[in-house]
Formats: structure tokens, sequence, C-alpha cells
């Protein structure tokens, strides 16, 4: 009987919980009959009831449902790799504990897992959220597409079922810093896509701020594309062709007996220029270094409080 693991990374959302899980399992009714669903909730250090919620969804469900305690946050994707770490099934997928992603998809995806693609996106073509939040969403994997991982839809992605080789392959790499389903394209395994539209949140109140909205797109860019450095290259390269160019300039005034600028205010103009640019190349080659340095330290990604396991 091939298993299907379905992780839920859970922070705050302690009115979601019930509501959720009660979803997820009518919607098992749409799986083919010889599937068994197995649930890997995992708690990101979360500080009000989410715990609570979860086991006594463990309770409810005792042989089917694993809960993952960490001991502190660490951010939504780690949470996912810890969660990966304990999934068993055959194919695993990803949604979101607020129910913005719509759980009757796991059915199609499930499908094109059986035909043999071991990856399957749940897109999102357009969201019911609007506003600033959107079209941040929309110029963040704009960019990551223009600039990062070309083979990655449109829109945006974190409603993913995949297989259980994807599942190794990302934990052996125990990235840092990254956007673990930006990962999983990378790894180049073919993959189909399936439209659809993100709900808008009905329960509780969302802990993505912007500034982990800003620390996540700087991540997922550094980890993909060298074009911040590259950046920094070309303009070294036009400042300093303007530069020479401009001594040179300098110097057919001065050969030539003209007059030459007094140039205060251009002086000015061009040290705060290039002050301003040397400080930004260190900001961003210091992301970089960084992210070596991290990597380095070799620090887990996670660490787990305790586990809650399946009754048998």
């Amino acid at each position: 009987m091939p298993i299907l693991t379905i992780i839920i990374p859970c922070y705050f959302n302690e009115a979601n919980i019930p509501v959720t899980m009660a979803e997820l399992l009518a919607n098992e009714a749409t799986l083919p009959a010889d599937v068994r669903v197995e649930y890997v909730l995992v708690d990101d250090g979360s500080r009000d009831g989410t715990l609570r919620e979860l086991l006594a969804a463990q309770a409810r469900t005792p042989d089917r449902v694993r809960v993952v305690e960490l001991a502190g946050n660490v951010g939504s994707y780690n949470a996912i790799v810890a969660g990966m770490a304990y999934a068993t099934g055959d194919c695993t997928a990803i949604i979101t504990a607020d129910l913005q992603d719509p759980p009757e998809l796991l059915a199609q995806m499930y499908s094109y897992w059986q035909q043999g693609f071991r990856l399957v996106i749940g897109n999102r073509q357009d969201r019911e959220e609007k506003g600033v939040q959107k079209m941040l969403a929309n110029i963040f994997h704009g960019l990551m597409k223009r600039f990062a991982l070309p083979n990655i839809p449109s829109g945006g992605f974190d409603f993913v079922l995949f297989d259980r080789q994807v599942r190794e392959q990302v934990l052996q790499m125990q990235e840092r810093n990254s956007n673990v389903f930006y990962l999983m394209t990378w790894l180049g395994h073919a993959y189909v896509n399936i439209p659809y539209v993100r709900r808008k949140r009905q329960l509780g109140r969302s802990r993505w701020t912007i500034q982990k909205k800003v620390k996540l797109f700087i991540d997922s860019f550094l980890s993909f594309s060298f074009l911040p450095i590259r950046a920094i290259s070309v303009a070294g390269l036009v400042l300093g062709s303007g530069s020479f160019l401009y001594g040179l300039y300098l110097m057919f005034l001065k050969l030539s007996g003209r007059t030459e600028p007094l140039g205060w205010t251009a002086l000015m103009v061009v040290m705060l220029l290039v002050s301003a640019f040397q400080m930004t190349a260190l900001g961003v080659i210091g992301e970089y270094v960084w992210r070596g340095l991290d990597a380095a330290r070799n620090r887990p990604l996670y660490v787990i409080k305790q586990v809650h396991e399946v009754s048998k």
C-alpha cells in the first residue's frame, strides 16, 4: 500500500489546526482507496496553544499523526526540512496550516505522481489577497524567475507533492539560508504545474512579516543567483571607465592651457557616489561571506525538543 505523507509546518496556528485537520481528513475520500495517508505536524516554536491543538489532533487519529516539536522557532522552511526527516511516505506533500492552499488538489497531484512525475507543483496563478501584499509577492517571484531560476512557474508556489527521491536529495543537501521549494526545482526533475487561486486567510493572524519576506527574498536570490556580485563588477567597471575618461578630460584642459573647472560640487558628488557604492558592494559581498561562514559552522538547521510518535 503506497503511503502519502502530508507535512504541515505550524507557527501560531492554534485556531487553524482543528479546521485544517478536519478538512484534510475529509479530503482523504478524494484519494485512491489503496493509499494510506500519514501526517507530520511540525510545531515551529509556537508560544500559543498550537502544540496543544496538534496533540489533540494526534489523539483523534493516533495511528497516522506524528507531531514534531522543535525547541525554538527556526522558520517555516527549516521546519519543513524537519518534517521531511520524519516522513516515511513513498511521496510527500507540503501544505500550509491556514488552508490558503486547496487540499482538494492533492488527489490530482497524487495522480500525476502515479504517472511518474517526481515533482508536482501547485502554482499560485492568482491570489485573493489584494494591495501591497499581492504586489510584493508578484515582484519577488518575477525577479526570481527572471534572474535566478527561469524554470520555475510564474506566481510562486509553496504547495507541492514530491517523490521519496526528491525528499532524500533535499535532506542530503542540508542547505542553509535558502528556499526549500526552489531547491526542488533546482534539482532538475521534470515537474507538472497545476495553477490555482490562493485563498485569503480566514482564521488567525499571519506571522509572515515584512521582515521575514525581505529575508526570504535575500536568501532565495543569493542562493540561486550570482547577479548581485556581477552587478558590482559591472558598476565598478562603469565607474572606473567614467573616472578614467574624466581624468583624460582634465589632463587635456591642463595641457591645452584652458581653465580647469573648479569642481568642488562635482568632486563631492563623485566622492559620495563612490563611497555609497563601496559600502553597498561590501554589504553584498558580506551577505555571501556570512552564508559561507554559516555553512562552515555546520550548525543544525533545527533542534528537536520532542517527537510525539504515531501510536502502533
